[in-house]
């Protein structure tokens, strides 16, 4: 019987496992692979950590690993199949056997929508990113594209817009989804171009993203647009199929957790990109552990 089990080894779940340890809780991490980091591991480089700029992301997943072994949190690798709640105590039914805890946090993250093209998942982190907030600054004056219609594609590129010397969004309709605040915000700026009923058919480049190609759907022409990055927007996935039925969560599949980070389900969490919010970041995620645990304190003396 552990004290606590943290489901994935992100930011999230390394935040909430170092302030467990901490904190004296008997815990284990428990996640599929055996490197920890999630999606940070795909970033090529991490310019807005506090206190270490310029730092990659394989890199700052594993001095946030090294942190979490200085404490000797366990780790244990195997695919969690299901979490039961039973009251008092949670089971974690896995590939490897079944454990249980006083408290869940779940961690496990969410994953950017691919466009499944050539040359995108070479080239991820060396121009290909999902994250404009996170990556924009490294493209500034320089040439990009941003591909969707949605909210967040529109909103990426107006924030690209005001560091970037051009943004290009492609897009496979003739007509944006996104509200029309947004549109008019848009439409507003003289350095975006809009490539209506266009789709990137592949991603190009040696060591970095040079160029991508674009097929004009309605003519069905082909150009190759000289771009240094692209930002892909179709869409974020939660991974939370672990606890659909079980905790509330939204109609996209978030689950609606406060910053306590307390779901419906009292002893189970949720941290990092899994919840509800505005802002997901490495270092909202690393919040999201430090104020689970907290939670999971208050929880246990039953306040």
């Amino acid at each position: 019987m552990y004290d606590l089990l943290v489901i994935g080894s992100g930011p999230a779940g390394m935040g909430a496992a170092i302030y467990g340890a901490r904190a004296g809780m008997e815990l284990a991490v428990i996640d599929r692979s055996p490197v920890s980091g999630g999606q940070v591991l795909t970033t090529y480089e991490v310019d807005n950590y506090l206190g270490l700029p310029g730092m990659s992301g394989s890199e700052l997943s594993d001095t946030f690993r090294a942190h979490a072994d200085r404490f000797g949190v366990p780790f244990m690798t195997t695919e969690v199949e299901a979490i039961e709640d039973k009251g008092d105590v949670k089971c974690v039914h896995t590939t490897s056997g079944d454990y249980e805890a006083k408290a869940v946090i779940l961690a496990t993250g969410a994953t950017h929508a691919m466009l499944g093209v050539p040359g995108e998942m070479q080239l991820a982190g060396m121009g290909v990113s999902y994250c404009a907030t996170c990556d924009g600054a490294f493209f500034r004056n320089r040439t990009v594209v941003v591909v969707g219609g949605g909210d967040v594609a529109v909103e990426d590129a107006i924030f690209l817009a005001g560091i970037c010397k051009k943004v290009y969004l492609v897009h496979r309709r003739d007509t944006l989804r996104a509200a029309d605040a947004l549109q008019k915000k848009l439409m507003a700026l003289d350095n975006i171009e809009i490539l209506w009923n266009s789709e990137v058919t592949s991603i190009n480049g040696e060591d970095m993203v040079e160029n991508v190609t674009i097929c004009n759907k309605v003519s069905g022409q082909t150009s190759k647009l000289e771009v240094n990055g692209i930002f892909i927007a179709v869409g974020i996935i939660p991974n939370t199929d672990l606890l659909k039925g079980i905790v509330e969560m939204d109609e996209k599949g978030y689950i609606i957790a406060d910053e306590t980070c307390q779901t419906s389900v009292a002893g189970i969490y949720a941290a990092g990109d899994i919840r509800k919010k505005p802002m997901r970041q490495i270092i909202t995620a690393v919040a999201d552990g430090a104020n689970a645990v907290n939670a999971v304190q208050s929880y246990f003396i039953g306040l």
